[in-house]
């Protein structure tokens, strides 16, 4: 296969910047602009403004916000991220109960991937829960994953899944990803989660996000634990341990 025929097969498999071509011994201008424009496009994602009010009317939530108390200083300070103010954490005890899971819905690095897919995959999922006890969902302002954990158990719940805005690429400015934990305190490591990740129209739908996470929350509460246990825990095959696999990232 000739070389230009090559490149043009590997870029309709992926997003990925492959045979951007050449023009003398440079980039083509054409590419050199178009990462240039993916740059600035997660640039602003990360510093989009997170429409908290709408989502807390949109998913009936409770509103709180993380220690960091504005996008500089939650940048700088990842530790603030993943702790709730003192409002926070009084707004919480006022909810709390017996629950077998809490959604916990940040904005992370990037809010517009919670703009773009929160809603759509809770409903999509929330309807498979019958038989679940939902605390509240809790819509957290400059939040990290890490931070599900003081809310799960400030509201007395099981299991807290946090959908989190992931740090944008060059191709995914609107990615977002899922993290679960069982039995969620201060101090959860990452070996202790699950997660699914690149949840985007170009990379895993939502209904085959709420599909997996669906799976992940029935296998956790069966097993009692999430993470890296979860994936040789009995009746879980190996496909399924491969989709669960444990978080890597917080």
């Amino acid at each position: 296969m000739p070389s230009d025929e090559l490149g043009h097969a590997i870029k309709a498999m992926t997003s990925a910047r492959v045979a951007l071509g050449r023009n003398g011994n440079s980039v083509p201008v054409r590419e050199v602009l178009d990462f240039q424009l993916a740059h600035a496009r997660a640039r602003d994602a990360v510093h989009l403004p997170f429409d908290a009010t709408g989502m807390c009317t949109e998913l009936d939530g409770v509103f709180v916000r993380s220690a960091a108390r504005d996008r500089t200083e939650y940048l700088r300070r990842p530790d603030l991220g993943r702790r709730l103010s003192e409002g926070g954490r009084e707004a919480l005890h006022k909810i709390r109960g017996a629950f077998d899971v809490v959604f916990v819905v940040a904005d992370g690095l990037s809010p517009v991937a919670i703009h773009r897919n929160a809603a759509d995959l809770l409903r999509q999922l929330v309807s498979r829960l019958d038989d679940w006890r939902i605390a509240p969902t809790v819509v957290v302002e400059q939040g990290r994953v890490a931070i599900g954990d003081e809310i799960g158990e400030l509201v007395g719940s099981s299991l807290a899944v946090v959908l989190i805005g992931e740090r944008p690429g060059l191709a995914s400015p609107d990615s977002m990803g899922i993290y679960v934990t069982w039995n969620p305190i201060p101090g959860r490591t990452d070996a202790e989660r699950n997660c699914i990740s690149n949840i985007r129209p170009e990379g895993l739908s939502a209904g085959t996000a709420a599909e997996l996470l669906f799976l992940l929350l029935c296998k956790a509460r069966q097993n009692g634990l999430t993470g890296v246990g979860l994936g040789t825990a009995p009746g879980i095959v190996a496909s399924e341990a491969r989709t669960l696999g444990p978080s890597t990232v917080n």
